[in-house]
């Protein structure tokens, strides 16, 4: 059975234009107060370089892979929808995300004006990457041909 990486590897720029958009819709989706910061957090970063979302998605992507594969196989093992499984382990899917991008934020290097947006919507992230785990299986299905 192919891992998570590899399946993403075969297709990778449409992978990474997906999990743009998915990211987009995430956030277009957010409302009240901790929506209006995602938002301004989120047009911030854009604002830093238009392309900053898709370079880091293309920059973490086979972190990412990693990271999920294990939920992912054990889909797979089960015979279980991939989004169903991503949904009853959404905890387990936001840890292994936000690990990554935790480390990434904690690397020196980073634009400080994108630190200081990160940590400021960090307290919050693991609710916001959990209601994203359905969409998200429902990305990795899509490779998952």
């Amino acid at each position: 059975m192919p891992s998570l990486k590899e399946l993403f590897s075969a297709s990778r720029g449409p992978a990474v234009e997906d999990c743009v958009a998915l990211i987009d819709l995430e956030v277009k989706d957010k409302s009240g107060l901790s929506g209006i910061a995602i938002k301004a957090g989120y047009a911030m970063v854009n604002g830093v370089r238009p392309t900053f979302v898709k370079d880091a998605v293309d920059r973490m992507l086979d972190q990412f892979a990693d990271k999920l594969d294990p939920v992912f196989q054990e889909a797979k093992a089960k015979g279980v929808p991939v989004a169903a499984h991503f949904e009853a382990n959404k905890s387990k899917v936001a840890d292994a995300l936000l690990e990554i991008t935790d480390d990434r934020a904690a690397k020196p290097g980073q634009s400080a004006a994108v630190v200081k947006t990160y940590g400021k919507l960090r307290p919050t992230a693991k609710q916001n990457v959990e209601a994203a785990a359905a969409r998200l299986g429902k990305l990795v299905e899509k490779y998952d041909r």
